[in-house]
């Protein structure tokens, strides 16, 4: 058997924060629909901070950075990816459309695509609505959206914790849209 070592953080070669405000980041944002869990918000932002994720709209009852109980789980990353409030997830959708991105809900509808078959398209700019713990993406905010994408479930419940749906469709996106980049060149 091979032998294993953790790395150190010191070993880990991450961005400082002045390096990660400077990076490319992908053209990617996240919009967080009534979520009222800080500790959410924050594994959100941790996220989206591992995937150069370039902005995070903060909507309705969502709360919004300095708040301790979101830096718990955030370890910071509130402090490196750029944050909007919005008073309603429909204003973050209009000003995400008229800026050119196509507006994707994270939600179970009829006609939705799995996330395992959605392909981005190359150049195109894209955000991601995530909805409340409990009645997830508002419909009046579905409408809104340009489709809905599915993460497949094979077991008895029928839906994740937000924080756990975030990891799991940004990192579908933006390995799908770094290899679409790669593949570009």
């Amino acid at each position: 058997m091979s032998e294993l070592r953790k790395l150190k953080i010191t070993e880990m070669n991450r961005l400082t924060v002045d390096e990660f405000k400077e990076a490319r980041k992908l053209p990617l944002a996240v919009v967080l629909d009534d979520v009222r869990s800080l500790h959410n918000i924050g594994a959100v932002f941790r996220t989206s901070d591992a995937f150069l994720i370039s902005r995070i709209y903060l909507c309705g009852i969502t709360a919004v950075p300095p708040h301790p109980e979101m830096h718990k789980t955030a370890l910071g990353a509130e402090l490196t990816v750029d944050w909007i409030y919005c008073k309603t997830t429909q204003e973050a959708v209009e000003e995400l459309h008229g800026e050119g991105y196509t507006v994707l809900a994270i939600e179970q509808c009829e006609g939705s695509t799995m996330l395992d078959e959605y392909k981005p398209e190359p150049e195109q700019k894209y955000a991601l609505v995530l909805g409340n713990e409990v009645k997830g993406v508002k419909q009046e905010v579905v409408d809104m959206c340009d489709g809905c994408i599915e993460i497949p479930q094979y077991g008895t419940k029928h839906s994740l914790n937000v924080s756990v749906t975030a990891g799991i469709v940004l990192w579908e996106f933006a390995y799908k849209m770094r290899k679409l980049k790669s593949t570009s060149c």
